[in-house]
């Protein structure tokens, strides 16, 4: 009994950070409301998210919504809670609710409109529960000895998006699998080199060991922020490796249907914006966050745009 109440505690404390909404409920929403629920996270937390839904088919939208619904709580279970024991205990919650909602029992808006997302589209548990290890891992394992390592983290906390994806679409053949994988694991290398500082702070250095001892870059100079040219050729490469990664995934844009291609399209040369962004201030992401300005988003928004309408 004291065992339960501790742990009922423990994850008493972990919703407590949280928006309350996040909560499973002692009843289950509606299906229109738990898709209410679950569109209205998607186009508030997110907006690349809510104008890459502009390309995609209706009737594909209800799904996506879910699909993000259940990568955003996940995430922020493991990332919002600033307590890695609680985040854990929430983790294990969500995994228990997942595998709920794969036996037809589920109360939580988010896997009530994922339930109905996994039906129509025959979306195995396998990617939804690999994206939980990442999530897991994030609590435990903070440094990386070799690029293997790191994009082993990769294999489940981005590629499981993209393999999603392609299940809602459709698809579900090894060869689009392996080219998505190049391009979802680019977009995270590439989020990784723009937040270097941002993840420091949670104790978090994604460089490998082995790149940073053959550039000559410590661990100390990312703590202190010192920009050296060593650390310019360690950010060159990686951001070298990450471009090539790119490049290896692009040809899965002419292997889909008009309206994903357009995404992935938008996705992946914003992910290139993000590499380009480093480049522009000498790879020096210790003084400053890269970003991409609004001016930069437009253009690459009309481009997309221009190619959806001269497509019609």
């Amino acid at each position: 009994m004291t065992v339960d109440l501790a742990h009922h505690d423990l994850i008493e404390k972990a919703w407590a950070a949280l928006p309350p909404d996040y909560r499973i409920p002692d009843r289950p929403p509606t299906l229109e409301q738990a898709r209410a629920w679950c569109r209205r996270l998607a186009e508030t937390h997110y907006e690349n998210f809510h104008v890459a839904s502009w390309f995609l088919p209706r009737r594909l939208r209800p799904h996506f919504h879910a699909i993000y619904a259940y990568c955003r709580v996940s995430d922020d279970l493991g990332d919002e809670v600033g307590n890695a024991e609680q985040s854990l205990a929430l983790l294990d919650l969500w995994g228990a609710e997942l595998d709920a909602c794969y036996r037809g029992e589920t109360r939580h808006p988010v896997f009530v409109a994922l339930a109905e997302t996994i039906r129509a589209c025959n979306i195995p548990k396998e990617p939804f529960a690999d994206l939980l290890i990442a999530f897991r891992q994030d609590q435990t394992v903070t440094r990386f000895d070799t690029m293997a390592g790191v994009l082993g983290y990769c294999r489940y906390s981005a590629n499981p998006v993209g393999r999603i994806v392609l299940y809602a679409c459709g698809y579900r053949d090894p060869e689009r699998f392996a080219l998505s994988d190049q391009t979802c694991s680019a977009l995270q290398l590439a989020n990784f080199w723009q937040d270097v500082r941002v993840d420091y702070e949670k104790n978090r250095i994604y460089f490998p060991r082995a790149d940073m001892d053959r550039f000559g870059v410590t661990e100390h100079s990312i703590a202190v922020g010192c920009f050296t040219s060593q650390f310019r050729e360690l950010m060159r490469h990686e951001v070298s490796f990450a471009r090539d990664m790119f490049d290896a995934g692009l040809p899965l844009i002419g292997m889909v249907d008009r309206e994903l291609a357009l995404d992935l399209d938008l996705f992946s040369r914003g992910g290139l914006e993000i590499l380009r962004a480093i480049e522009r201030q000498d790879y020096n992401v210790l003084r400053a966050r890269p970003a991409i300005s609004k001016a930069r988003k437009a253009t690459l928004l009309l481009r997309a745009l221009v190619r959806k309408w001269s497509a019609l």
